[in-house]
């Protein structure tokens, strides 16, 4: 809960070569962790819960208040949803409230439309009617099988004295969630891309709970080498703290470490670019390719894979630049942190991996 209450929100992404996004975020920063043990947090202890932030997130119950704007502006996304499928609508409530939490093949209301299938999203009308009911607030996730969303009423899931509260007035819930974004990066340049801000907080309302934050104290208009920011008092007083000895870290590839990726090349000298998207016939670096920290540089790119308890270096590139020579002592710690977190009990290199990484493993 640390490493929440720092951050503020982990973007979810299911996508899992070593552990997912919030696995390997949560790696970087909680010393002993292991792939899936952010579901205790979540489903048992009931601390955090998948919700919306920047994109789907794992969120403190904290947040839950301002982040209630997001169930407004989506219902205008999903509305057409509610017009067309009432009676889903009202079934599967109904089903939930009976009987949940369930999984969306375990409700009574079973539907297709064969026209909506397509990559992107299923033909299955009671999935997307609790979709729409889970971004507008009215559904949450209760749990997961084998990764699959467990479906129950919000009201039952959200402490009490959360869900009771008024909603919050926008221009409230937008100075919140921009204080939130700030928390979590410690510095961020106004014109960070509008993904970062959720697609929502538009330059003005944006502008304006800056201006309110400053007044407040919260926020610090910086230059940084040319670069006009704005950073918390947190951040700028770690500044003046003594620096610790040097670590290697595995980055995940959505880390807050990384959103503002101008900011991370004006700051590091590290031009990252996630490529799970690109054609591989047009990727540089690699398909899953985590950025290595080595205390204050970025040193260099790595991607693992993992599967049936090996651990494979796939591909390794160092930045331009001697890392010093204790890197490769802590590399050496990293790797055996990394294969605890993953389960791995051998580690195996790639073809064309840097010799010196093959001699290390």
């Amino acid at each position: 809960m640390e490493a929440f209450e720092r951050l503020r929100s982990i973007q979810f992404d299911p996508i899992a070569p070593i552990g997912c996004n919030h696995d390997l975020v949560l790696q970087a920063r909680v010393p002993g962790y292991r792939i899936g043990d952010w579901e205790k947090t979540a489903y048992e202890d009931r601390q955090i819960y998948d919700g919306w932030d920047k994109q789907a997130s794992l969120v403190p119950f904290e947040g839950w208040p301002w982040r209630r704007i997001f169930h407004k502006w989506h219902r205008g996304h999903f509305q057409k949803i509610f017009e067309e499928f009432p009676e889903a609508v009202t079934a599967i409530l109904k089903d939930l409230e009976e009987r949940g939490p369930l999984m969306p093949k375990e409700c009574g209301f079973q539907e297709k439309k064969a026209e909506w299938k397509s990559h992107w999203s299923s033909p299955n009308v009671t999935k997307r009617v609790l979709r729409a009911l889970w971004h507008t607030g009215q559904v949450m996730t209760a749990g997961r099988r084998k990764g699959q969303h467990l479906y129950d009423l919000a009201e039952r899931l959200v402490p009490a004295h959360l869900y009771r509260l008024p909603m919050m007035e926008d221009e409230d819930a937008v100075r919140e969630l921009v204080a939130e974004r700030h928390r979590a990066v410690g510095l961020l340049r106004f014109s960070a891309p509008m993904e970062l801000w959720s697609y929502k907080v538009y330059a003005g309302p944006r502008a304006a709970a800056i201006e309110r934050l400053i007044e407040m104290g919260e926020l610090v208009p910086v230059d940084v080498e040319g670069i006009k920011a704005h950073a918390t008092p947190q951040l700028l007083s770690n500044l003046d703290s003594p620096s610790p000895a040097p670590r290697v870290t595995f980055v995940a590839p959505l880390d807050q470490l990384l959103w503002d990726r101008k900011m991370v090349a004006h700051l590091f000298d590290f031009d990252y670019a996630w490529e799970i998207y690109i054609p591989e016939a047009k990727r540089r670096w690699g398909y899953y390719v985590l950025p290595v920290l080595f205390g204050d540089a970025m040193v260099a790119r790595a991607e693992f894979w993992c599967r049936d308890g090996v651990l494979e270096v796939r591909s390794w590139h160092f930045e331009p630049g001697d890392p010093g020579p204790s890197f490769l002592i802590e590399l050496e710690r990293a790797l055996q942190d990394l294969m605890a977190y993953c389960s791995a009990v051998k580690i195996v290199t790639g073809p064309g991996v840097d010799p010196i990484i093959r001699d290390l493993t």
